[in-house]
């Protein structure tokens, strides 16, 4: 073999282990501040300590999130012990793919030998090497819900999630860059999570390994199965998108597209371009915007639009996007470029959102067009028509446009409305008049706050159009403009009903349509693991179904050997065993136990009662005070003792004085519940915990939270002092106190039984954390 060919096998055979071997300058001990010698508590303290101080949703410091990653990725390495271990030893937590610690001692002998510029191999293994072009994408927990989420009600999101000694994630790097950069000029999100330091989000997501894609719009979350290349991922995002966005317009459909506007309250926009597919770009804006515009495609080379180019005199070299209004013979607005740009098209839509005189069909219109006034100089009336629908009020209507677009200005806006359709609002500014009944009437008002309260005037008398209306109208809209106090009287008005909102069965189908949908997504595409409960719970259903068939069959054929009973011992033999059945019935929810076995949590029994919990069990926990302890205790055991027949549930005391460093561990974990205190906040420690109950399962590491029932929700309950003696058959276990003080802190555990019921069914949040910590 030649000498260079060699050197080359070998500089392959050992990549992966210099992308091990080199642990680079990371010292979890350093990050954290603690020696070598520290204990776990004290390691915990000091993460604690540093996560609040740099925890990207308290500190706004520039580098406090890369600051966060380092102290938590610290702390995973120093509070797990084999870790730890192979950090003091080796230098690294140990985590490489394939690679042991004897070939690591044997690598770093051979490497003390020779000099390698690390530079060279490029190889984003770990964070110090990741690619910085993922940096603005990177997505936490409270992130994602509180902000991706709602946004992707306006454009679809496309998500990778990735990790440290992730190889097939560097394969896909190339084309994930190219295609988030093109999409991301298009108007599509991107994201990017790194399942090692945000395994929550990743959890949630349902991402069980990395590399995975995944989109998502409007809440829902859909994966991506094919190969990874840029054809496939574009179309991946074009077909989150509803099909219906875009109509494809020709010489015979336009009229009737454009003039949809008043049955839609939309305007509308045509894009004449030479590609006989619609653009990506354009349907995305057309998703961003179909709250308030319909969308039209015309493909320009296509026979059969000739008649449409010309109308419009539309150039055909040139992409052109026309906005048409009320009017649908001259289009309202006008665009034209040889590329189109989302920031052009945005700016060109954002500007005609709405028609000359548009019609108020929900409380969201409402508020959009007349928004409530925050200054003096930020006024902004709405001058409303208030009509009927038919040829009888068309002529009054059409004199208002009339009017509408000859004085519209950034201070006012022309609106309409139907007074059958919004009964309750028009009766508010009439008054019920009779010299209104069925004419139409114009108010100039102002809202005065979101609540409803408006100031208006209505012209005295009913508008018909005419020169004299137009006169009075534009008289009291210049008096309008140097004295504001004109709009004298004052109403408050409900909320708009929504005319356009779908009927019931249409939402009913759709959103049949849409489970249907993710049951056929999760049978062919679903990751197995979750996927389990609903074949579990299948099998078992088919499992009973066939034992009960089988187990008649044979019953069957024994009664038909036997000697049929005589009529009196028919009817007590079937009067026995519907007895049987409903005793069985009744009893199902009788509770084994004549007593609720509470035990308090210690560091004793923390291990088998929580850490070692078979799968399937759950320990119910109360959190109580050395003050709290007997009244907690005995409402919390009315309140669970339904509950005692299960026998995977275990029930728990923590006392708050001993362990409240545990909790306070616990609930940080549990951000919407109980976001993390600032450390500075001189609250924090009096912070009261007494009468949480946590529901932790120690096999899958999560937990659900119930906060205490709020004083004074439900007055009635406030008065009660349950005894506890009753429900103990009548035997004697001492006397409940039923003082005030008592009572208020029993109510903390109101309706804790309907708790209960969710975290049977499952049907409750659940919060995950990464281990369980130690009760010290």
């Amino acid at each position: 073999m030649e000498p260079g060919r060699a050197g080359w096998i070998l500089l392959f055979l050992l990549l992966p282990a210099l992308g091990a071997a080199a642990p680079g300058d990371f010292d979890p001990y350093r990050v954290l501040g603690v020696g070598r010698s520290s204990s776990q508590a004290d390691i915990k303290k000091a993460y604690k300590r540093l996560a609040r101080e740099w925890h990207p949703d308290k500190n706004k410091d520039p580098g406090a999130e890369d600051k966060f990653i380092q102290i938590s990725k610290a702390y995973e390495i120093l509070s797990n012990e084999e870790k730890r271990a192979n950090f003091d030893r080796y230098g690294d937590a140990g985590e490489s793919q394939g690679f042991s610690q004897h070939q690591h001692r044997q690598f770093h002998r051979f490497h003390d030998g020779f000099y390698f510029d690390e530079s060279f191999f490029h190889f984003p293994f770990n964070s110090e090497r990741r690619d910085t072009s993922d940096e603005k994408y990177l997505l936490h927990f409270s992130h994602y819900i509180n902000e991706i989420v709602p946004d992707s009600f306006k454009k679809p999101y496309l998500i990778k999630i990735t990790s440290d000694w992730c190889f097939s994630c560097i394969h896909i790097e190339p084309v994930w860059k190219e295609v988030a950069q093109e999409l991301e000029a298009l108007g599509a999100g991107i994201g990017v999570v790194h399942a090692g330091y945000e395994r929550r989000l990743a959890h949630h997501l349902g991402a069980h390994s990395t590399p995975t894609l995944l989109g998502l719009i409007n809440g829902k979350i859909t994966f991506f199965h094919n190969a990874v290349v840029r054809e496939n991922l574009r179309q991946f995002v074009e077909n989150l998108l509803p099909g219906n966005l875009v109509e494809k317009i020709t010489d015979k459909n336009y009229i009737r597209f454009l003039s949809d506007w008043k049955k839609d309250n939309k305007p509308h926009v045509l894009l004449f371009d030479h590609m006989p597919v619609v653009p990506l770009l354009y349907k995305l804006t057309a998703f961003a915007y179909r709250d308030y515009l319909s969308f039209g495609y015309v493909y320009v080379g296509l026979r059969g639009t000739e008649e449409l180019s010309s109308q419009y005199n539309i150039n055909v070299y040139t992409p052109t996007m026309m906005i048409f209004k009320e009017h649908i013979d001259r289009p309202a607005d006008v665009v034209q470029a040889r590329e189109m740009k989302k920031q052009l098209i945005d700016d060109f839509l954002s500007q005609n959102k709405f028609l000359m005189m548009a019609r108020l069909t929900n409380q969201r219109l409402f508020q959009e067009l007349c928004p409530v006034k925050k200054s003096h100089r930020q006024r902004k009336h709405c001058v409303v028509l208030l009509t009927g629908e038919g040829e009888k009020f068309a002529e009054a209507y059409e004199a208002f446009l009339t009017f509408a677009v000859a004085n519209t200005k950034d201070t006012l806006k022309f609106v309409h409305i139907y007074n059958d359709q919004q009964p309750e609002f028009a009766n508010a500014l009439l008054m019920d008049e009779e010299k209104y009944r069925g004419r139409s009437a114009v108010v100039i008002l102002e809202r005065r706050n979101n609540a409803g309260k408006i100031a208006y005037k209505a012209l005295e008398e009913a508008w018909q159009g005419t020169k004299e209306d137009n006169f009075i109208l534009l008289d009291l809209l210049d008096q309008l403009r140097t004295d504001p106090g004109l709009l004298s009287s004052e109403t408050v008005v409900a909320d708009l009903n929504d005319e356009l909102a779908p009927m019931f069965l249409i939402r009913w189908f759709y959103s049949t349509l849409d489970y249907i949908s993710d049951c056929r997504d999760s049978l062919f595409h679903s990751n197995w693991r979750e996927m389990m409960p609903l074949l579990s719970l299948l099998f078992s259903a088919l499992f009973i179904l066939f034992g009960t068939v089988i187990v008649q069959a044979f019953s069957d054929s024994s009664d038909a050997r036997d000697s049929p009973p005589s009529g009196k011992e028919e009817s007590a033999t079937k009067t026995e065993k519907n007895d049987v059945s409903f005793s069985k019935e009744s009893n199902s929810r009788i509770p084994k136990k004549g007593f609720v076995e509470v035990t308090e949590l210690t560091d004793i029994n923390y291990t088998s009662n929580l850490v070692r919990l078979r799968p399937g069990h759950m320990n119910v926990v109360l959190i109580l005070s050395n003050s709290t302890k007997t009244p907690l205790l005995q409402k919390f055991a009315l309140e669970v003792y339904t509950f005692t027949g299960s026998s995977s549930l275990h029930f728990s005391f923590l006392s708050l004085d001993k362990h409240r460093e545990w909790l306070e561990y616990l609930l940080e974990f549990a951000q919407d519940a109980a976001p993390i205190p600032n450390q500075y906040d001189k609250h924090f420690l009096e912070r009261d915990y007494t009468g949480y109950v946590l529901a932790l399962n120690g096999h899958k590491k999560y937990f659900c939270l119930f906060k205490p029932h709020r004083l004074g929700d439900e007055g009635g309950t406030l008065g009660s002092c349950e005894d506890y003696d009753a429900l103990q058959h009548a035997e004697a276990r001492g006397k409940s106190s039923c003082s005030p003080g008592s009572r208020s802190i029993k109510n903390k555990l109101h309706k804790l039984s309907f708790w209960m019921e969710r975290l049977l069914e499952g049907s409750l949040q659940r919060f995950y954390i990464p281990s369980w910590p130690a009760l010290d």
